[in-house]
């Protein structure tokens, strides 16, 4: 299928969802996280949800991370250039929550791109290859283009894979990782 039918039925299945439902399988996700490969890093960039849109409960993986004892980087959007500026997570982190409905740090220690070693990259799907659909923004492409070659890319999802996204183009950042609910997918 093409990237726009899989955004609208995969928005379609999520918002379905109730509000237990959610927070059920989000924490099997966070539980997913901790089977991961990944602790010996220590900057992991982590988006917060836009929670009326049923997305995953990240702050339960921002928990995870943070009992590692790992720094959490989060993500502020510039609506200008499409991009983000990153802030590292403190004690003393204003947040505020966007015209989108996403919380996010007002100031702080801001964060080089070349300095996060994991994302956590939100996504309405993916398939067996590793790629994904996201928003339709393109925010999380160009953000990754900029991170490290070495830089590990998470998906993040309440549904298993699909068999093949056809309309995939060189613009398209392919994940590591993706996480479900019952599975860790390696790629």
């Amino acid at each position: 299928m093409k990237k726009q039918t899989l955004r609208l039925n995969f928005k379609k299945k999520r918002s379905a969802f109730s509000d237990v439902k959610v927070q059920d399988l989000s924490i099997d996700i966070a539980n997913q996280v901790l089977k991961l490969n990944i602790w010996d890093y220590n900057n992991f960039h982590v988006f917060f949800p836009i929670e009326k849109n049923n997305e995953i409960d990240t702050k339960l993986i921002i928990q995870v991370i943070q009992g590692k004892d790992k720094n959490v980087i989060l993500p502020k959007l510039n609506l200008e250039n499409k991009s983000f500026v990153n802030f590292l997570l403190t004690d003393a982190t204003l947040l505020k929550e966007n015209g989108l409905g996403i919380a996010e740090p007002q100031s702080g220690i801001q964060i080089n791109e070349n300095q996060i070693e994991v994302v956590f990259v939100p996504l309405l799907c993916f398939d067996k290859s590793g790629h994904r659909v996201g928003y339709g923004g393109g925010y999380y492409d160009r953000f990754l283009k900029k991170c490290s070659e070495n830089t590990i890319k998470i998906g993040i999802s309440f549904f298993d894979p699909i068999e093949k996204i056809i309309d995939i183009n060189i613009n398209d950042i392919k994940m590591n990782y993706c996480l479900t609910p019952n599975k860790i997918y390696e790629f």
